[in-house]
């Protein structure tokens, strides 16, 4: 069982903060004399091409693009990325309630055609109401999670519909009649999805490939995996594992921890309270779960060895990072990776710079280990890289 890395895309925008610079910046980032904030990067075409070729080269086999209100359109804006990469993978994050099941398998479709098989897809059902209403969507939380079981089930039914044996579906959110796909998608996308609630944990069994935790310390995770797996072991199916996580290494722990801290000095008190706030009101268990390993407090946030929490004191989602020399955090990895984890979503800020920093420095560790393969240029040769810079 090889490791799979894959690195992050931020069509929310980059930079040298944790700050998130739409809901909880406030007038907590400075600005330049024209208006701009400092060291923040807009999330546009040309920053990200950079990212996705680093991330190409440096040997990540995709990358994450988030949903929401903030970011960009994950689907046209990797579609447009694919026209810069030749292998690089694209796991593109969307919302169920917000599409028709049938309309995302054909764009599915089409995206592995154009592509030529590079779409991974993640689902992600939703757990802040105020944001689904957004978009127009009312549903309570473990209803969200029923319309996404439904819609599963019609997208994995329509890529296997035909003309001659249509797809048809009869559920309380979706109801569908002769459906199918003129070209069924070669191949059909690995489909990730992450939930910790009772409500999510059936859904991940019956439809997911891969099962995405947020970085909790080990035996958190483990309690994870073994509810998954026994789940998914009653609906005669088997269940792969992923995380998402933060990275900061550096040639030194020393560096590596230095950088976390300098990242904590842009964060005030009033903003830490207003981000508190904020993701204290998510529905998500998993957010929920991740409120509790620091408690909005800035002492302590080492929760496990090179496992440090200071993300999560201002942004939602992932809060955790693997903080540490490159030895150490192939060390954590590859514990995690003992325990049945196999796809690892990493992220860093800036993502430009932290994917140089991961890719010439742990991934040669993680390659010495046996764990993954050595980085390729595009003619096929092997990339060598130094252990640092």
């Amino acid at each position: 069982m090889n490791v799979h890395l894959h690195w992050f895309l931020p069509t929310g925008g980059d930079g040298r903060t944790l700050v998130d610079r739409h809901a909880f910046s406030g007038g907590a980032l400075e600005r330049t004399p024209g208006g701009a904030i400092a060291g923040v990067r807009a999330p546009d075409l040309d920053y990200l091409v950079q990212i996705a070729k680093a991330a190409e080269q440096l040997g990540f086999e995709a990358v994450l693009t988030p949903t929401g209100t903030w970011c960009e359109d994950a689907w046209l804006t990797t579609v447009a990325l694919a026209q810069h990469t030749e292998r690089l993978k694209f796991l593109v994050a969307f919302r169920p309630g917000v599409i028709s099941p049938v309309l995302a398998a054909q764009m599915a479709s089409t995206y592995q055609r154009l592509t030529r098989g590079r779409l991974l897809l993640n689902v992600v059902t939703g757990g802040d109401s105020t944001e689904q209403r957004r978009y127009g969507d009312h549903l309570d939380h473990d209803r969200r999670y029923a319309r996404t079981d439904e819609f599963l089930s019609v997208v994995r039914g329509v890529w296997g519909g035909t003309p001659q044996a249509p797809y048809d579906f009869g559920g309380e959110h979706y109801r569908v009649d002769g459906a199918f796909s003129a070209l069924a998608p070669d191949p059909q996308p690995q489909i990730f999805f992450g939930g910790s609630s009772a409500a999510a944990g059936p859904v991940a069994a019956r439809h997911t490939d891969v099962y995405l935790t947020w970085g909790e310390p080990p035996e958190q995770v483990k309690e994870k995996i073994d509810w998954i797996r026994s789940l998914a072991e009653a609906e005669g199916r088997t269940v792969r594992f992923g995380i998402r996580l933060h990275t900061i290494s550096r040639d030194s722990a020393r560096d590596a921890w230095t950088t976390a801290d300098r990242l904590l000095d842009d964060l005030s008190p009033e903003t830490v309270a207003a981000a508190q706030a904020a993701l204290g009101r998510s529905e998500s268990v998993g957010q929920q779960r991740m409120l509790a390993l620091h408690g909005g407090k800035r002492e302590g946030l080492e929760i496990s060895p090179n496992l440090w929490a200071g993300v999560g004191l201002v942004r939602g989602g992932a809060g955790t990072a693997l903080v540490g020399s490159h030895a150490e955090v192939a060390d954590r990895i590859e514990e995690y990776h003992a325990l049945g984890v196999e796809h690892f979503v990493l992220s860093g800020y800036p993502h430009l710079e932290e994917a140089y920093w991961f890719g010439e420095g742990v991934i040669p560790e993680l390659a010495a280990r046996g764990l993954v393969a050595p980085a390729v240029r595009g003619g096929g040769a092997p990339l060598l890289v130094a252990g640092g810079r």
